[in-house]
């Protein structure tokens, strides 16, 4: 198992992408801090962990709330006594035309996706620095390498996430601190229930592979980077999107 004994925080765990990276991270031995704003979907991710014979607990947080964030660590440390990685992976979508933007679009989406980012990390890295030895990854996206119509929020935080990566691999690596970033593309999320089958296809249809990416071939790639497989990988941007931008 590539990440046995190794602590994880990993916030949006209750679903989509984040629940799977989870799920193997947990198969992989990790232990493993599902976090998440909905408590339930933490908690139902955590106990299937845990029925599997794994090692899991559920925490609310909203990256929004230092307080919130705080607990979850002070709780993981009490626990398990470290932190190896932490995946920021919470993140939402407000999508609008620039013009029709509102600012509260545009607020929300930057709190959650850039400065939740920022806070989360902040939590836990004198507590790396400490251990000298750490992984941060990053979620960003496609849309944060060549934006996207409709998204001036999320493509500038996906964006920002790709900077404070380049950043902490500078300033951390020499510390035993790694950090890295993913760009997924399409993913077979909850999301796409919400759209017309017309749209998925379509989705489809831009992909080389001729299909979206499963949840799991992204946590796949996240924990491969966790891992000391991917020991010498610092400040990466890694593509996950089957060849849609080629």
């Amino acid at each position: 198992m590539r990440l046995i004994d190794k602590v994880a925080i990993i916030t949006g765990a209750g679903s989509g992408i984040g629940e799977a990276t989870a799920f193997k991270f947990a198969r992989e031995g990790a232990k493993v801090a599902v976090c998440d704003i909905n408590l339930e979907a933490a908690e139902h991710v955590a106990t299937e962990i845990r029925d599997g014979g794994g090692s899991a607990m559920a925490w609310r947080i909203d990256v929004t709330d230092k307080e919130s964030i705080a607990r979850m660590v002070d709780g993981v440390m009490q626990a398990w006594g470290r932190i190896d990685t932490l995946v920021n992976n919470a993140g939402i979508v407000q999508d609008a035309q620039f013009r029709k933007m509102t600012d509260e679009q545009f607020e929300r989406v930057v709190d959650v996706n850039l400065k939740g980012v920022y806070n989360c990390t902040r939590a836990v890295v004198d507590i790396m620095l400490e251990q000298h030895s750490g992984c941060i990854l990053n979620a960003s996206s496609i849309v944060g390498l060549y934006g996207n119509f409709g998204q001036t929020n999320y493509a500038a935080t996906k964006f920002g996430v790709i900077g404070m990566v380049k950043t902490w691999a500078r300033e951390l690596g020499r510390k035993g601190i790694r950090a890295n970033a993913i760009c997924p593309g399409f993913v077979e999320t909850p999301i796409l229930k919400t759209m017309p089958d017309k749209v998925v296809r379509m989705m489809e249809d831009r992909v080389p592979l001729g299909r979206l990416a499963r949840p799991e071939e992204i946590a796949n790639t996240y924990a491969w980077l966790a891992s000391d497989e991917a020991s010498y990988i610092n400040g990466a941007v890694i593509e996950v999107s089957g060849g849609v931008t080629i």
